[in-house]
């Protein structure tokens, strides 16, 4: 059966809460807004500005965690900061999940490559999640979307360096890659075990550069924005991106799709689909 991804051309604040309303999607209890805060220096980026109206109706609390690698979001005192500095706290309340210790382990039984996910502990404070993605190429992952989101945006910082190592935290940035891909969509599926399926995917198809927002130094954009699109399948709302991606005309498709197929990118939604989540089986209904 083929699950229903919602499309708009018109990239608007607005419009993201349009979409939103339009999925029809009950959020229950405390609702944790996974987003990118942004790495310091990073020009990419969507703001608070952006989200405002989409988390202001939803009234829930931006989360976030601390990375695995140098910059000024790998420690709590520096990513708070940069939360305050970017916006996030000044508008919204603001949780960081993995803050202070011990993280949460989560078991996945039918891990492809990772039995267990190590995230921010404060997750157990909520009972779903709406994930904001700003969708763009990643330098490892090929590209960023809905479940790098669940998977690298939910772990904590050891979770992250777990998750990269696929399963050897030591080994972050020398593992197997396709291994590496395939626990990504293992600790998707942990998150969305733990909240019951409770979650509601945006994601956002501006300013794309072949860099993610984790970078301080990131390439410009380089090919038009597309659109908004919103989900409740992680995996068809990726697909449906990588899909719209390949389908457009602009002259910078090349350079886009060349970072993506040469990090063999959509293994992550391949792993995902066979792990029965999601499908990539979708039918796009443009607003």
């Amino acid at each position: 059966m083929n699950s229903i991804v919602y499309f708009t051309r018109e990239i608007t604040p607005e419009k993201v809460l349009e979409l939103y309303k339009r999925a029809v999607k009950d959020l229950p209890g405390k609702v944790a807004i996974k987003l990118h805060s942004g790495e310091k220096g990073n020009q990419n980026f969507l703001g608070p500005e952006f989200w405002k109206p989409v988390i202001e109706y939803v009234g829930g609390t931006v989360v976030e965690c601390n990375t695995a690698y140098d910059g000024e979001r790998n420690e709590t005192r520096k990513h708070k900061k940069l939360l305050e500095d970017h916006g996030w706290s000044r508008y919204f309340d603001v949780d960081l999940l993995d803050a202070e210790g011990p993280d949460m382990e989560l078991v996945i039984p039918n891990g492809k490559v990772i039995k267990k996910n190590y995230i921010g502990k404060d997750l157990a404070n909520y009972d779903s999640m709406l994930v904001l993605s700003h969708f763009k190429g990643h330098p490892m992952g090929g590209y960023g979307g809905a479940l790098k989101q669940l998977s690298i945006g939910v772990a904590s910082s050891y979770g992250k360096a777990y998750i990269h190592g696929a399963g050897v935290p030591e080994d972050i940035w020398t593992a197997d890659h396709n291994a590496f891909l395939e626990s990504m969509a293992d600790a998707a599926l942990s998150v969305i075990e733990y909240l019951k399926g409770n979650i509601l995917y945006v994601n956002v198809m501006k300013n794309m550069s072949v860099d993610c927002d984790c970078c301080a130094v990131a390439e410009d954009p380089c090919i038009e924005d597309i659109g908004i699109l919103v989900s409740t399948d992680p995996v068809a709302i990726d697909q449906a991106c990588i899909d719209l991606v390949y389908a457009c005309s602009d002259p910078g498709k090349p350079h886009f799709i060349e970072r993506i197929e040469s990090r063999n990118g959509v293994h992550t939604i391949e792993a995902a689909a066979e792990l029965g989540y999601g499908t990539r089986e979708y039918e796009l209904v443009e607003i």
